[in-house]
C-alpha cells in the first residue's frame, strides 16, 4: 500500500535537506516526504496536495519561518506546524510562539525527528471530526481566569517580583499551565528532561524569560464577560484545581513516585481544557450542547458525543499533542472519562485523573455545571493493583478537602 502519511520539509539550505532525506530514508516506504528550499514553494506544495506536517527552518530569503507558518495556519489550519531550526534567540523564539506548534533545534537527533513525527501521526486519527480538527489545529491560546492572569501581570511588573510566586499563579490556570509547560519543553530553551510543572518550569526558564514571554508573547487569550458566565469557566478552572488536589491525595495513599504524580497534576489541572477550547472554537455551538446537556438531565460527554462526534477529552488532548505536553499528559486528559478505552501504556496518570474526576463531580456536584456526575469505571478501577479502595480514596480526599 502506499504511504499514507506526509511530511512537507522547508530549508534554504541543500545540504539541510539532503541530511534529512538521508536520516529518513529507511521511512520512505512508511511517509511520503517532499523537501523543498522556501516558503513560497512550500505553499505551492501545500496547495497540489495535503501534508499531515511541516518541518520548516527559522531564518530563509524572502520568507522565513514564523511568515510561512502563519500562512499555513491561515490556508492549511489541520497541518501540525513544527520549527527546526539553530536559531533561538529571543526575537526568533517570540515570533514562532504563536504560529509554531512544536519547535526542534538543531542539529537535530534522528530518534527524536522521528518521535516527533510519530506523534504528530498519532494525534491525527485522535480527532474523527474534521472541522473540529482544523479549528482547533489554529488555535494559539487557551482562555485564561481574568483574575489570575492580571494577579499574574502584576507580579511580573513588580521590581520585587518572585519566581516561587509565579509558579504557583500560573499553576492556578488551565491556560497558563498549558502554554508555559508548551514553550518550556522545545528545545529553543535547552531544558534537558520534560517538564510537567508549572512551577519547575518557570524556575528553569528564569525570571526574565519568563517575564519576556508573558508579556510580549501571543500566550493567553480571553472569553468575553457573558461567555465566562455562560460556559461557567470559573467553575471549569475551580473543578480543575480540585481535581489535581485529589490526584495528589490518592497518590499519597498509594505511595507513588514523584514522576508519575507530577505527570497526573499536571494532567489534571488541564483535564477540562477541552471544554475551554470548544467554548473558543465553536461557542454558538457549544453553549446548545451545555444547554441540552443541563435542561435534559443528559452527561455533557454523551450530548458532546451525539453532536460532534467526539468530546471535550479527545479536543483538550488533541491540542496538548499538538503544543508537545508528554504522553502521559496527554492519554490521561484523552481517556479521563473512559479508561478502559485507552489501550496499553501509562495507567496510572490516567487511573488517578479518571478517580479524582469521579469523586470531585461526587463531592462537588456543581463544579461540574452538569446534573449527571462524571461517570466512574469500577472495572477499570478494580483491575488496578492498589493499596486502598475507591471509597478509601474518596474518604481521604474529603478530610484534605475540610482542612
Amino acid at each position: 500500500m502506499p504511504p499514507t502519511r506526509s511530511v512537507l520539509f522547508v530549508d534554504d539550505e541543500p545540504n539541510v535537506l539532503a541530511g534529512l532525506q538521508r536520516m529518513l530514508r529507511p521511512l520512505r516506504d512508511e511517509w511520503e516526504m517532499e523537501f523543498v528550499t522556501g516558503g513560497t514553494q512550500a505553499l505551492a506544495s501545500l496547495a497540489a496536495r495535503r501534508f499531515d506536517v511541516i518541518v520548516t527552518d527559522m531564518r530563509m530569503p524572502g520568507m522565513d519561518g514564523p511568515s510561512l507558518l502563519n500562512h499555513v495556519s491561515r490556508l492549511h489550519p489541520d497541518v501540525v506546524r513544527i520549527v527546526l531550526s539553530g536559531q533561538a534567540n529571543r526575537e526568533t523564539i517570540l515570533r514562532v510562539v504563536g504560529p509554531a506548534h512544536q519547535y526542534l533545534s538543531k542539529p537535530c537527533d534522528s530518534e527524536a525527528l522521528k518521535a516527533k513525527l510519530r506523534q504528530a501521526f498519532v494525534l491525527r486519527d485522535l480527532l474523527a471530526n474534521p472541522s473540529l480538527k482544523s479549528l482547533v489545529a489554529r488555535l494559539r491560546s487557551l482562555p485564561s481566569v481574568p483574575a489570575v492572569y492580571l494577579q499574574l501581570m502584576e507580579e511580573l511588573r513588580s521590581e520585587n517580583a518572585s519566581l516561587h510566586r509565579i509558579g504557583a499563579i500560573i499553576e492556578q490556570d488551565v491556560a497558563l499551565t498549558a502554554k508555559i509547560l508548551q514553550l518550556v519543553n522545545s528545545a529553543f530553551f535547552g531544558v534537558r528532561v520534560h517538564v510537567v510543572s508549572a512551577a519547575q518550569a518557570v524556575q528553569l526558564l528564569g525570571l526574565d524569560l519568563v517575564r519576556t514571554l508573558m508579556l510580549s508573547a501571543e500566550i493567553v487569550s480571553q472569553l468575553d464577560e457573558h461567555a465566562m458566565k455562560q460556559f461557567r469557566a470559573a467553575e471549569i478552572w475551580r473543578h480543575s484545581l480540585d481535581v489535581s488536589r485529589f490526584v495528589r491525595t490518592i497518590a499519597r495513599v498509594e505511595r507513588l513516585d514523584q514522576d508519575t504524580t507530577s505527570h497526573a497534576v499536571t494532567a489534571a489541572v488541564l483535564h477540562d481544557a477541552g471544554r475551554l477550547v470548544l467554548a473558543s472554537c465553536l461557542t454558538e455551538e457549544y453553549a446548545v450542547i451545555v444547554e441540552r446537556a443541563e435542561q435534559d438531565h443528559q452527561s455533557l460527554v454523551q450530548v458532546e458525543q451525539e453532536v460532534l462526534g467526539c468530546t471535550h477529552a479527545e479536543v483538550g488532548a488533541y491540542l496538548l499533542g499538538l503544543w508537545g505536553l508528554p504522553d502521559q499528559v496527554t492519554a490521561a486528559v484523552a481517556w479521563h472519562h473512559r479508561p478502559c478505552a485507552s489501550g496499553p501504556g501509562a495507567v496510572w496518570p490516567l487511573a488517578l485523573v479518571h478517580a479524582a474526576d469521579a469523586i470531585a463531580s461526587e463531592l462537588m456536584p456543581q463544579a461540574e455545571h452538569e446534573h449527571v456526575p462524571a461517570p466512574r469505571d469500577d472495572s477499570f478501577l478494580q483491575s488496578l493493583q492498589t493499596n486502598a479502595t475507591y471509597d478509601q480514596w474518596k474518604t481521604a480526599c474529603v478530610a484534605d478537602a475540610r482542612q
